[in-house]
């Protein structure tokens, strides 16, 4: 059973709230899980069919093994460094051979972080208030290897949000205690990201479809698509006019004389920003 998840408003900045508890934004994909009759299904937050890929998370240790809906993010421990590591997931995500599945389940294993419980014992859970829903997940689920509760605070949303930074972790989620599950997205859940930022070079553009080549130290590190406002664009394009160095079917070459600020979630293994968003020209 697939239920349209819960999604996140955006703030910018952490702030503390008596009226809030705050978890740590967990850097995996959405996924709700479904049990009935004891067949689990996976899902995605697009109602994608996930279930082939992970089957560590079979066997779901909750109480009586009764039907249940379960909404969480799954993600993969990287064992070099201890923390969550977010191309992990994707590599097993996008993995789809059987035998291949099967290896990285192993290799590789998922953490499913669950944080809500939508249905329990046939009862559609959604409209209790959010530390009902809470209470009972603490009772009814049993952490392992591969199941744990996404662990939260009440009221101090700085102090979260500080230690987030220090472990240069993704960010924090504030949720209204008194809040019913609705599926759309709702103010009532709010993400502040832990945003790292850089300075970089624009060396090129995109032809078809918006997007800046970035640049850093002299190395590409990605295609700036996010946040770029409509006067910034036009006078880029204005100012490039002179600049141009070459190009070929998909892209426009430049000098890289126009520097910019952007702000991005972290850096990959491959050197490239995850998710650059520009802030500003640098003059």
């Amino acid at each position: 059973m697939f239920l349209v998840p819960m999604l996140l408003e955006k703030r910018e900045k952490p702030f503390d709230d008596e009226r809030y508890i705050f978890e740590p934004k967990i850097d995996g994909h959405r996924l709700i899980l479904s049990m009935e009759n004891g067949i689990v299904r996976l899902f995605t937050r697009h109602n994608n069919d996930v279930t082939r890929q992970y089957p560590e998370l079979y066997n779901v240790p909750i109480e009586d093994g009764t039907d249940v809906v379960l909404d969480g993010e799954v993600a993969c421990i990287n064992p070099a460094t201890g923390t969550i590591d977010f191309e992990m997931v994707m590599e097993r995500f996008i993995t789809k051979k059987p035998l291949a599945i099967t290896e990285a389940s192993v290799r590789q294993p998922v953490v499913f972080f669950v944080f809500d419980i939508l249905r329990y014992r046939g009862e559609d859970l959604r409209g209790r208030p959010l530390m009902e829903r809470k209470s009972l997940l603490t009772e009814v689920l049993t952490e392992n290897r591969h199941f744990s509760k996404v662990i939260n605070i009440e009221g101090a949303g700085n102090s979260m949000f500080t230690a987030i930074k220090e472990k240069q972790l993704e960010g924090i989620v504030a949720k209204r205690k008194n809040s019913k599950y609705v599926s759309r997205r709702d103010s009532n859940w709010i993400k502040i990201i832990n945003y790292n930022y850089a300075e970089v070079q624009i060396a090129g553009y995109r032809k078809n479809q918006f997007g800046w080549l970035l640049q850093h130290r002299n190395k590409p590190v990605g295609i700036l698509e996010f946040a770029v406002p409509s006067a910034h664009k036009k006078a880029f394009y204005g100012v490039t006019k002179g600049l141009v160095t070459g190009e070929d079917r998909d892209f426009v070459y430049i000098e890289p004389k126009i520097a910019a600020q952007v702000r991005f979630r972290n850096w990959t293994l491959a050197g490239m920003l995850r998710t650059p968003e520009f802030i500003d020209f640098l003059i």
